[in-house]
């Protein structure tokens, strides 16, 4: 578990979407989805091998689609700067690379038999070559960033550290620590570091101001929190039609999202609430009775409410950071990712 409104273009011949985006100005839409199409390129360029395997394995998930929102968020902080700045495209290349990378490892960590509407990668071809691609992913983007200079390998290599402690902090648990502090610390590691880094990327080589970078910074990461998030509430409150995604998966699955979490440390003594945290405190609810009566008491529970009311917390924190920057197209397409995220909680 290292993770409606879309922006849609076609990318050398497969859907891209740059999910969340509202492009109200035509010429901030158009440049955005060009630089897309040369960061998809790129991508396609670093997987290939003299060998003719490691090429179709490293492929697989990239030609199996995904929304490429790290290189969109690249290409929207760039706008900043120097849009047209040769070196972001490489950048935005080391990020997705780094992405799609920790999926690999990620789906043999979770036993995955699917990812992106296709057979994952050790489903197919076995939990070794899985992981060694993977690898390859990783040294591809490591390749990349050396060609942007010394500070770019040392952010990549510093959010890789970000990236594996948060997923070392998931599989040990929380331990001593208190369970939704420790949530929230994984998924600032998991998501919100990568995301943060996309910002910096783009600021930085697109030659923005050292403030506006950091602002631009602080966004992305407090956006990727609040984004994954919303994610835990999406699991419970959306229809299937809606999300893709089959509803309470992460509750038969026994993962502890934040709506989970909040139950469990309620003292609510209402017999709703006590009935729920019967149910929870015994951990992944694989009874279809109980799987289902567990779903619908969240649906209506506080615990789902004060959720909600987190997620709008952080998508307000990271708006905040936009306050003292320029009032720009690619300001109005960035806070736009935070109401679409209340909007996909309501």
């Amino acid at each position: 578990m290292w993770h409606r409104e879309s922006v849609v273009s076609s990318v050398n011949g497969h859907t891209a979407r740059s999910t969340g985006v509202r492009f109200e100005d035509p010429a901030l839409e158009a440049s955005v989805l060009a630089n897309l199409e040369l960061v998809e390129r790129r991508l396609h360029e670093c997987v290939e091998s003299a060998d003719p395997f490691v090429t179709e394995a490293a492929k697989h998930l990239l030609e199996a689609g995904g929304k490429r929102f790290r290189p969109m968020l690249v290409a929207v902080c760039a706008h900043f700067g120097d849009p047209t700045a040769p070196e972001l495209v490489d950048a935005a290349a080391v990020l997705e690379l780094t992405h799609v990378a920790t999926l690999y490892h990620d789906d043999v960590m979770d036993e995955a038999l699917m990812r992106r509407g296709t057979p994952s990668a050790n489903a197919r071809w076995g939990n070794s070559l899985a992981i060694l691609v993977g690898d390859f992913l990783f040294s591809r983007a490591a390749e990349l960033a050396a060609g942007l200079g010394p500070d770019a390998v040392r952010i990549q290599a510093q959010t890789f550290a970000q990236l594996v402690h948060g997923q070392i902090a998931e599989t040990v648990g929380p331990r001593d620590a208190d369970p939704i502090e420790h949530h929230l610390k994984v998924l600032a590691g998991k998501t919100g570091s990568l995301m943060a880094t996309c910002a910096t990327f783009g600021g930085m080589f697109s030659g923005a101001p050292e403030a506006t970078t950091k602002a631009l910074t602080t966004y992305a990461e407090v956006l990727g929190l609040a984004f994954q998030l919303s994610d835990d509430l999406l699991d419970i409150s959306s229809d299937s039609s809606d999300s893709g995604k089959t509803p309470g998966t992460d509750l038969r699955e026994g993962v502890p999202t934040l709506p989970v979490l909040y139950a469990l440390a309620s003292q609510d003594s209402d017999p709703a609430a006590v009935r729920l945290r019967q149910i929870l405190a015994d951990g992944p609810v694989t009874d279809d009775a109980l799987h289902a009566e567990a779903l619908e008491l969240l649906r209506d529970s506080v615990a789902l409410k004060r959720a909600r009311q987190t997620v709008r917390g952080y998508a307000d924190q990271a708006r905040a950071q936009l306050q003292g920057l320029p009032q720009i197209p690619a300001r109005d397409a960035l806070e736009s990712l935070c109401d679409v995220l209340a909007d996909r909680i309501a």
